[in-house]
């Protein structure tokens, strides 16, 4: 597992969110309580935030897969009077909710705690590189300190000569640099509503969420470039639990391909674009800063959902920018646009309310290439049950998997693990998240408590394949 030079917080830490105090807490559990359902407008009938719109109350919050309820015409899944995709699941004044996944059945949730909600711990179905800079020279001795060289840029496509030219490091010149990289992606049966965005790494591969292709994969993949041009597209590995997959094009036209920053270098402030196809209006580009780091998310249920610290923005994204590449001033991909919290309130839902993750990019650029030379991403694993439900700090033992990492170690059903690698411990989720950080055969020592008595014991953690 990488240091934390930012302080990365723990999943639980309590974070106010501004004009909403928690109202009450809930069982934890992966997923949310069922209940009212709101449909966002499909796609060409209107934005609910566009001016003249009347403006949404404060409200539960629900957090999205951004592929969802992304429409490329009237009638598409979400619209009103119809089910499927895009329907959140039902609003309870007490806190944040999950839309069921891109064209899945919505089914019946639990609550989460509050604490969980305003950490930004989010139960959904799966929606920068540091600015470079030249430090200035610097007396010392009565010597000039050299300032280092700047590192080069990422190489990127030229503008279309006919368009207006625009300087490389402004956020227009990024744009047009990055955009032909970014693609739209649908399903090859245009009857089949829905869809996401893409990004062109090299060997011609296209980076996206896997809850974009696992929607579309049944009926074929199509992958527009943003002249047009048209590729179908195959998925070469996917791993749900990371939100994350990889695609191969059978016809791929000639672009520069994205490169991936450091996004463990990225500080709150810092600007960054998106770029996708929010409600199928592909090349869309939205520009903020980067309003929060490690930000704890999870997402679905069950031994795939993905849990990781997210990079937090403020730029606009919505279903559909799902997979499209957050990228920052220099074009360098330091996110992969995953998830949205938006509000709602009547049994309807609104869009982009500037609360944004996006998956980072080292996580990223380790998945995608485990899954291209291998198909599939291995991670580290405990080898035992833990049970994430549980309301009280720290994560509670349910079983251990004979001769398993666990085992070895000499944990037991009924410990409860307080701290894992120095850090405290206040949640199973938040357990699962700190093992998925660390890589197969590290060892970290753990505290747990057993019988009223706090033992420690050193861990090696196994693979999860």
């Amino acid at each position: 597992m990488h240091p934390d030079p930012q302080g990365r917080p723990p999943f639980g830490a309590p974070e106010p969110v501004p004009g909403h105090p928690p109202t009450g807490r809930h069982p934890s559990g992966p997923t949310a309580p069922s209940g009212p359902t709101g449909r966002q407008a499909p796609f060409g009938t209107g934005d609910p935030n566009a001016p003249g719109a009347p403006a949404a109350p404060p409200g539960p919050g629900f957090a999205a897969p951004t592929s969802q309820q992304a429409s490329f015409g009237p009638g598409g899944p979400g619209g009103p009077g119809t089910g499927g995709a895009g329907d959140p699941a039902g609003a309870d004044p007490a806190g944040p909710y999950a839309y069921a996944a891109a064209g899945a059945q919505r089914r019946e949730k639990r609550g989460i705690p509050a604490w969980m909600a305003l950490s930004g711990m989010l139960v959904v179905a799966i929606i920068a590189g540091g600015a470079g800079g030249v430090a200035g020279g610097a007396f010392a001795g009565g010597t000039v300190q050299e300032a280092p060289a700047q590192a080069e840029g990422p190489t990127m496509n030229e503008p279309p000569p006919e368009a207006p030219q625009r300087d490389p490091d402004t956020i227009a010149g990024v744009a047009q640099r990055v955009s032909p990289s970014v693609v739209s992606i649908r399903s090859a049966d245009r009857s089949i509503m829905g869809g996401g965005s893409g990004f062109i790494i090299e060997g011609d591969y296209v980076v996206t969420n896997d809850h974009v292709s696992s929607e579309l994969e049944g009926d074929g993949i199509l992958v527009e470039y943003s002249d047009g041009s048209l590729s179908p597209a195959t998925v070469v590995g996917a791993d749900p639990s990371s939100d994350l997959a990889v695609l191969s094009l059978e016809d791929p036209i000639d672009v520069e391909p994205l490169e991936f920053g450091d996004s463990e270098q990225v500080i709150v402030g810092d600007e960054v674009i998106a770029i996708g196809a929010p409600l199928g209006y592909s090349g869309t580009v939205t520009q903020g800063i980067i309003s929060a780091v490690n930000r704890p998310v999870t997402s679905g249920d069950g031994p795939n959902a993905s849990r990781f610290y997210a990079l937090q923005t403020d730029a606009a994204i919505n279903p559909g920018n799902s997979g499209g590449p957050l990228v920052d001033t220099r074009g360098r991909v330091i996110g992969v646009n995953s998830m949205i919290v938006t509000m709602g309130y009547a049994g309807e839902s609104a869009g982009n309310i500037g609360l944004g993750f996006a998956i980072p990019s080292l996580e990223v650029e380790r998945v995608v290439q485990r899954l291209i030379e291998d198909g599939q991403a291995t991670y580290a694993d405990l080898g035992a049950e833990i049970d994430v439900e549980r309301t009280l700090a720290g994560a509670a033992v349910e079983s251990v998997e004979s001769g398993g990492a666990a085992d070895r170690a000499g944990l037991r059903s009924g410990d409860v693990i307080i701290r894992f690698d120095g850090r405290t411990v206040n949640s199973g989720q938040e357990l699962l998240a700190m093992i998925r950080d660390r890589s197969p055969g590290d060892e970290v020592e753990a505290e747990y408590e057993r019988g009223g008595n706090t033992e420690s014991t050193t861990i090696t953690l196994d693979s999860s394949d």
